[in-house]
């Protein structure tokens, strides 16, 4: 390893916008268990799944049917 590093000539991280953001999120014990035997079955965190179902829903612009009563 070097001493000293020239970063003059550095540039930003052209990807720190797609970086993910950590959040606190309640989601009950059935969704979680649901995941994390998904998780087991094909080698992904569970925390991954969750993320990449909910982008699934973003980007397809899935909404939830709701009537509250």
């Amino acid at each position: 390893m070097r001493k000293e590093y020239d970063f003059s000539k550095a540039r930003k991280n052209p990807y720190t916008s797609q970086l993910k953001k950590q959040i606190t999120i309640r989601l009950d014990e059935e969704s979680i268990t649901y995941f994390k035997a998904i998780s087991e079955d094909v080698g992904v965190p569970y925390q991954s799944l969750i993320n990449l179902y909910l982008r699934d829903c973003a980007m397809s612009q899935r909404k939830l049917n709701l009537n509250w009563k």
